[in-house]
């Protein structure tokens, strides 16, 4: 395998033959492929992202939410 040096350089001395709109291709797409990687980096969790809000909730209010949502919500679906 090549080293970063080594690769860098096969790719700029590859780069510089091609015609300009070549370029411009490469160009787009090493930037598919860098955006492509950042999606791909772990989402925070919600509760890392309210950390600093100084919010709480307990299981107590998170069952009395989910009774409020689903407490009318028919167990069986008729026949």
């Amino acid at each position: 395998m090549q080293s970063v040096v080594n690769l860098e350089q096969s790719i700029l001395e590859n780069l510089r033959q091609l015609p300009l709109e070549k370029q411009q291709e490469v160009l787009d797409f090493a930037e598919f492929l860098r955006q492509k990687t950042v999606l791909k980096q772990p989402h925070r969790s919600l509760k890392g992202l309210c950390a600093d809000l100084d919010i709480h909730i307990t299981e107590e209010t998170i069952n009395e939410a989910r009774h409020e949502m689903w407490g009318s919500f028919p167990r069986e679906l008729p026949a």
